[in-house]
């Protein structure tokens, strides 16, 4: 019983970063299970399968809040969900363990722009509500896709973050059609497992109660994603992608820095997110009382 209650916290826990910032169900509950000594085989395909059901309501929640464009989740979608399944097809055959560096990399630039962007000049306006090109979605979703099936994670920082460094989408639009849009993404690469992989080994009781958390978590991360700041909102997201991208890169093995330098390097990324964070709450309360006062 104490084993299923610690489940569901997780699955609540983990829906409620993912849903509010677009990314992170699979590093938090992957990790949380992995600290209560669940083998790393079974972790996998418990939150593989937990996160298609709670990506469906979480998808749910952000349309109830009007945090979806449909346009945007339509033309991601479909080659994201091309991407999952053909990453999980060939999950047993290919290694990326080469090109994750490069992919850390880009993601790091990507979520220190994201990060510096909305810290320092706040939501931008200039490209907002400008269409983005298809050229642009389409690779993203299919790389999104392949990586997620493929690397056990990582459709969330990889659309997110150049959806949200297009400028043309407020956070909020870009959470709300991201979560809406990895439900087909999460289907198809867990369909590719089973085609491939079947589903021996798997406890679906685990999965059930990790489900009945994420559910419960959707709509309040949805409605989180509506009220807060979209300058916080940027700053949260940005600070994260950092933050997971150099956490995954340290403990993959794929750089060659001692365990108290990455661990130092870790705090000073966590402490200058909340630094950011902190600084981008302090100037949205200033220029809200400026408008008030104006």
């Amino acid at each position: 019983m104490h084993t299923l209650v610690v489940l569901g916290l997780v699955g609540f826990g983990a829906q409620l970063i993912n849903g509010s910032l677009g990314m992170g169900y699979g590093v938090t509950s992957t990790s949380a299970l992995l600290a209560v000594g669940t083998a790393p085989a079974l972790a996998s395909a418990t939150v593989n399968l937990s996160q298609v059901g709670s990506q469906l309501v979480s998808g749910y929640a952000h349309w109830r809040f009007g945090n979806v464009d449909w346009d945007i989740v339509r033309r991601v979608a479909l080659p994201g969900a091309v991407g999952a399944f053909i990453g999980a097809l060939v999950l047993s055959r290919l290694s990326t363990a080469a090109a994750r560096p490069l992919m850390a990399i880009i993601l790091i630039v990507l979520g220190v722009y994201i990060l510096v962007r909305f810290t320092v000049w706040g939501t931008p306006r200039g490209q907002l509500g400008r269409r983005i090109r298809s050229r642009v979605l389409m690779p993203v979703g299919l790389v999104g896709g392949f990586v997620n099936s493929t690397g056990g994670g990582g459709s969330g920082p990889i659309i997110t973050s150049a959806l949200l460094a297009t400028g043309r989408l407020t956070p909020r639009m870009v959470v709300g059609s991201i979560s809406a849009a990895e439900f087909a993404v999460v289907s198809a690469g867990r369909a590719g497992v089973i085609v491939g992989l079947g589903l021996g080994g798997i406890d679906l009781a685990w999965v059930l109660v990790m489900l009945a958390g994420g559910v419960l978590a959707a709509p309040v991360a949805a409605w989180l994603t509506k009220h807060v700041p979209s300058r916080m909102l940027g700053s949260l997201i940005g600070g994260l992608i950092v933050v997971v991208t150099l956490r995954n890169l340290f403990q993959g093995g794929n750089a060659a820095v001692p365990t108290g330098a990455a661990t130092a390097v870790l705090a000073g990324a966590v402490l200058a997110w909340m630094c950011a964070v902190a600084w981008s709450a302090r100037e949205h309360l200033r220029t809200a009382r400026a408008d008030v006062v104006g």
